[in-house]
């Protein structure tokens, strides 16, 4: 009998701190759940711009962010999306902008660096929140990660118990390939850039080749994926509010990510006593 999870990495593997640069109202928002942000409108896209920080700080601050993508040739990956829109119609507005400045990306990164440049393992990652409503950039955003303590053990724990592990998150994969060779999981099950719908159906094809896939995530954009999980565990260990039908969709709701072992271990010991996998039904799951 075989077992996978499924990792998210924003908050589930990693504490994550992020922040975005109102531009309309020219307003830094530190602390921001970007992800929360982005689902609070069904006209907004968030896209993750595969760009090194320091080559942002080292531009000329007026200079316009379209133009500085364009000039850079930087692609762009759609991390989530309420509305079902083209990469397309996204790159359209993306790089026609004339509404964000470089420098709002700057203070995005300066502000993660400030809070977050003690932290061993860090690693930042940038993007932007795309109106499709108002076909311009909202947002710029910066988020910087370091991995949670314990996180690493409860890797290495469920390969032991030959269980395999993988990653799909809306971060950029060469991030997340770094994260990955830190936790020790191969980077050929490192899936980035993922929507939630990608997730979802990374999920779905994993449980066609093995008997119990588990999805653990901590945000709203992981909840396509709980629900297509034979079991599903929300972690709460990154701070922050969520959605009720978040809770709803998990069989397991734990505080931190090592909690995952135990209920891999009943799963295993269910499967060889030939029992049901360790968890609550779908119908049955609430919020405690």
């Amino acid at each position: 009998m075989s077992v996978a999870v499924v990792f998210d990495s924003a908050g589930t593997l990693q504490n994550t701190y992020r922040v975005a640069y109102d531009v309309c109202n020219r307003k830094l928002l530190p602390g921001i759940e970007t992800t929360t942000l982005t689902f609070s409108s069904p006209d907004r896209a968030l896209v993750v711009l595969p760009v090194h920080s320091r080559e942002i700080i080292e531009a000329p601050g007026d200079m316009h962010l379209s133009s500085f993508l364009l000039d850079h040739e930087i692609g762009f990956g759609v991390s989530c999306t309420r509305k079902i829109t083209t990469s397309e119609e996204i790159g359209e507005i993306l790089y026609a902008d004339r509404h964000a400045h470089v420098s709002g990306l700057q203070e995005c990164i300066r502000n993660v660096w400030s809070i977050c440049r003690e932290e061993s393992g860090m690693t930042m990652n940038s993007g932007a929140i795309i109106n499709m409503a108002q076909r311009a950039i909202e947002f710029t955003i910066t988020a910087g990660g370091w991995p949670f303590e314990g996180a690493k053990d409860t890797i290495t724990a469920l390969h032991r118990m030959g269980v395999m592990t993988f990653i799909a998150s809306g971060d950029r994969v060469t991030k997340l390939e770094r994260m990955a060779d830190h936790f020790g999981i191969p980077r050929d099950r490192v899936y980035g850039v993922a929507t939630p719908g990608v997730k979802a159906q990374i999920v779905n094809d994993l449980r066609e080749v093995f008997d119990t896939v588990l999805m653990v995530g901590d945000g709203i954009n992981d909840i396509c994926a709980l629900r297509a999980a034979d079991v599903a565990v929300l972690t709460v260990q990154q701070p922050g509010d969520r959605p009720e039908e978040l809770y709803k969709a998990a069989d397991h709701i734990v505080e931190n990510v090592g909690s995952v072992i135990p209920i891999v271990k009943s799963i295993l010991e269910s499967q060889k006593t030939g029992c049901a996998c360790g968890g609550a039904g779908k119908k049955d799951r609430n919020r405690p």
